[in-house]
């Protein structure tokens, strides 16, 4: 019955259904139809099934065409309704109009009946797709809505934050500009995707081009396709941006000589999938294991650990900063691996 219109014929004189069925043949679609003579059965088979449209007569033994009218309404609101009545007086047929009835044809004039059941079907798929483009304006507005109460909890967390690590005005105005750029940065990179999955590797390359437009100074090894869904690109982004600005002034990209080699994996247990991604600086500066812990490694922690679930370890050998994170990714998730 997949694809095949449905219609409920509420009709007590078989002759007459017998003849409202071969007027239907002349429809463009396939159809199949259920009939039934009395109250009971009607509203059985409004409760067992569903239908494309109803036809009923006016006068029935049992009960009359209104009755059989409110009770469609009650069950079935979105399927037109239409009177195919022997005889409808002009009065009857504007209550019938006024209490939800989609049209009305007379049996002695059955030959319009095709016509009236196609414009019926037309008008209610109109108005089915109407209803679908409203409730999808709505779903649109209150993910819209959450997503900017989100971010601007977010941007009020970065200002806090960063207002308490800093010693001066303008220290606090270039880390805050630099953090909500790069949130902004990632929310552009969603929205280019439409806001669907996007690659690790466009999200690692949005993240660094402030910094080093042409990646020559990374050396990225293995690097599995992977795709994350926004949250989850965020986040990255947010980390990918802490790490390559503390590069940028205390590490590997603080002078001319230093590098720092990436690469990510997709790692499979038992307790299902995950991407481990590695970032080590080599060439730069001496570091020194810093004596209290900052915002910017409270952020990537904050964004690996609660945010996403996984796991990040921050290391300070002299030779250059590591950092190794694991996050939890979908079992769905297609990957393949890469070469650098």
């Amino acid at each position: 019955m997949a694809g095949m219109l449905r219609i409920l014929l509420l009709e007590d004189s078989t002759i007459d259904a017998e003849l409202i069925e071969a007027q239907l043949e002349s429809l463009d679609e396939a159809f199949a139809v259920k009939r039934v003579a009395t109250r009971a059965a009607y509203q059985a088979a409004l409760a067992d099934d569903t239908f494309d449209v109803i036809l009923s007569d006016f006068s029935l033994p049992d009960f009359d065409g209104m009755a059989a009218l409110e009770l469609a309404v009650a069950s079935a609101p979105y399927a037109p309704f239409i009177f195919v009545s022997g005889v409808l007086g002009e009065d009857a047929a504007i209550e019938a109009f006024r209490k939800g009835a989609t049209d009305y044809v007379l049996k002695p004039r059955l030959a319009r009946l095709p016509a009236a059941v196609t414009r019926a079907l037309n008008e209610a798929r109109e108005r089915a797709e109407r209803r679908r483009i409203e409730q999808q304006k709505d779903l649109l507005v209150r993910e819209l809505s959450h997503r900017v109460k989100n971010n601007l909890a977010v941007v009020l967390s970065l200002i806090r934050r960063t207002g308490r690590s800093c010693r001066s005005v303008a220290e606090f105005e270039e880390k805050l500009l630099a953090r909500i750029s790069a949130l902004a940065d990632a929310h552009e990179l969603l929205f280019e995707g439409n806001w669907d999955e996007t690659e690790l590797l466009s999200v690692f390359q949005r993240a660094v081009r402030p910094h080093n437009k042409d990646l020559a100074r990374f050396d990225i090894g293995r690097h599995d396709l992977v795709r994350l869904d926004p949250k989850t690109a965020l986040s990255i982004g947010m980390v990918f941006n802490e790490l390559v600005t503390n590069a940028s002034k205390y590490g590997a990209l603080a002078n001319e000589q230093g590098r720092i080699s990436i690469a990510w994996a997709v790692d499979k247990t038992n307790l299902g999938r995950s991407v481990r991604l590695s970032w080590t600086e080599h060439g730069g500066p001496a570091i020194k294991v810093p004596g209290d812990e900052g915002f910017g490694t409270r952020l990537i922690k904050a964004n690996i650990e609660y945010e996403l679930g996984g796991q990040a370890s921050l290391h300070y050998p002299p030779e250059g900063f590591k950092a190794e994170i694991d996050v939890p990714i979908p079992e769905s998730e297609a990957v393949r691996t890469v070469s650098a």
